[in-house]
């Protein structure tokens, strides 16, 4: 029988719990059980697609095309496995189900309401990933936190699962911050209290308390947060900041976290094995060399807008035994005139053109691309950030005056980037765009073949707009060559032949990337700076 672990979150959200969840996973799964993970998203949207970056940081995307939250992507990389758009519940796909089945009549005429009919859509989604994916054990993270209005069918629907399924086989972890007060250098147990109580009253006694911290906390205060918790003081674990985050699974097995719930689940102990993964931790910490990045994009007020390019810039980094350090450049400021460029030049060793969309920091980004590309300094630009890079190439090498990308000008007289022709009658803009894991040819002989060692490749995409074929001849006479084509035809990687790395892909490899298999483009990126 499937076993269930359920993460909820009290006194606020970003807590951890995503990170609380892959570390769990890690640590079964390095006992020898299958593991997969579920994140649950209280908000109405049906998937992240169409939120900006600054209301939930990075849209990840799945291999079958999920534009999903980013915890998935912290999932993916700690249990080093590719999960898909199910793996993302949210409250716009439950209704948009069961109100399909209502118009259907599948209901045979009764009162559709939230008990049971859509806390019955829940757990049926849930149990349908345990069913596809044949794990032995199935993570659910509810985000939010407890107490939100938009949680309760779901936390409803959890409670349910744990009488349905019997308490050893599904069980709760319930992550709570321990704030320190400054003034006083002393740990806080009552939000947590709070929180326990809001719990309790949904109807949901937690068998396992995480408590976030910054630092270390004391064994009083563990034992507060277990009379309060209703939990054994052994039940009680700590997770305080570390860097990396893939430190966390080690610190919360040191505390026997496998232990708790391996008797919790009535499994078999079995010591974790998370060698290598330690190995790693241990290498990015040691790191002797580092090297300054420059990370030029439009949302870098919230850095987990781009989540997954950091952390695959530290996979590679760590592989070649460096640590990134990384500058971050808004481009709507090179814009403005607050930041000058040759400042940028001189302070870091390349830069990553970072993806995104609409018109605002376009010519800031281009400002950059351009002092980079003739200064030659290493350059990787990612979907919306290799169709600027044509742009500024057909702009100041080409000549081709007021060339853009028709996103930002659709007047413009030489539409170097223009709309996919698939895209030209979309009018629902949520999960229409070229998405998922797409086949990419590479070219012998080219950079990007060096890089991935292979003919074929998949990679995954988010993407409306592409480089237009119609100007590849001019690009391609001046040295600005298309490394890696699609079976459609279109342009997916480009690189500058008479630069020691230039290059720019329309895919987001990034996503792909894992801790112990760094993604091959970050790590040839990160290794071009060494040796700049």
């Amino acid at each position: 029988m499937t076993k269930y672990v359920f993460v909820t979150g009290g006194v606020l959200s970003g807590l951890g719990k995503g990170i609380t969840t892959a570390s769990i996973g890690l640590i079964l799964k390095s006992m020898g059980y299958s593991v997969t993970a579920i994140k649950i998203d209280p908000y109405v949207n049906v998937d992240a697609g169409t939120m900006n970056p600054y209301m939930h940081g990075e849209v990840f995307v799945t291999d079958d095309g999920g534009e999903t939250d980013l915890d998935i992507g912290h999932y993916e990389r700690f249990l080093d496995t590719s999960l898909s758009k199910d793996h993302n519940i949210t409250t716009g796909k439950i209704y948009m189900e069961v109100i399909t089945k209502e118009r259907k009549g599948e209901y045979l005429g009764q009162t559709v309401q939230i008990i049971p009919h859509v806390t019955d859509e829940i757990k049926q989604k849930i149990r349908d990933v345990a069913r596809k994916t044949s794990a032995d054990i199935v993570l659910a993270e509810i985000g939010g936190t407890v107490g939100d209005i938009e949680s309760l069918p779901f936390l409803e629907a959890i409670r349910q699962m744990r009488l349905e399924e019997g308490p050893t086989n599904a069980i709760f972890v319930h992550v709570v911050l321990v704030p320190k007060l400054s003034t006083t250098s002393e740990f806080k147990t009552k939000p947590a209290q709070h929180s326990f109580q809001e719990l309790r009253r949904i109807g949901i006694q937690p068998d396992v308390i995480v408590a976030r911290s910054e630092s270390p906390i004391t064994p009083s205060v563990v034992g507060k947060l277990a009379l309060f918790g209703n939990v054994r003081v052994d039940e009680v674990v700590n997770s305080y900041d570390v860097d990396p985050v893939y430190d966390v699974p080690r610190i919360l097995m040191e505390q026997g976290l496998g232990r708790i719930l391996a008797h919790k689940l009535a499994l078999e102990h079995r010591t974790p094995d998370l060698g290598k993964w330690i190995e790693f931790t241990e290498r990015y910490r040691n790191a002797s060399k580092a090297v300054s990045i420059a990370m030029v994009g439009k949302y870098t007020a919230l850095r987990d807008s781009y989540l997954s390019i950091i952390e695959a810039l530290k996979h590679a980094g760590t592989h070649l035994g460096v640590k990134p350090r990384l500058e971050w450049i808004e481009s709507t400021d090179v814009e403005r005139g607050k930041i000058d460029v040759r400042d940028v030049l001189e302070n870091v060793g390349g830069a990553v053109v970072l993806p995104g969309f609409g018109s605002r920091g376009v010519e800031g980004k281009i400002s950059v691309i351009k002092a980079f590309r003739e200064s030659g300094k290493p350059v990787l630009g990612i979907c919306f950030g290799l169709q600027l890079m044509v742009v500024e190439f057909a702009r100041n090498v080409l000549g081709l005056e007021r060339a853009n990308t028709t996103e930002v000008d659709p007047n413009t007289p030489h539409p170097v980037v223009d709309l996919l022709e698939i895209q030209r009658f979309t009018i629902v803009k949520g999960g229409s765009m070229r998405l998922g894991a797409l086949l990419i040819k590479i070219s012998e002989g080219t950079l990007a073949h060096r890089i991935y060692r292979t003919d074929f490749i998949y990679e995954r995409h988010r993407h409306r707009y592409h480089i237009n074929p119609q100007y590849l001849d001019r690009f391609e006479s001046s040295g600005y060559i298309v490394s890696g084509v699609s079976p459609e035809g279109y342009p997916e990687i480009m690189e500058l032949t008479n630069h020691r790395f230039y290059f720019g892909t329309q895919a987001h490899p990034e996503f792909k990337s894992r801790p112990l298999r760094p993604s091959p483009v970050f790590t040839e990126f990160m290794r071009s700076l060494l040796h700049s």
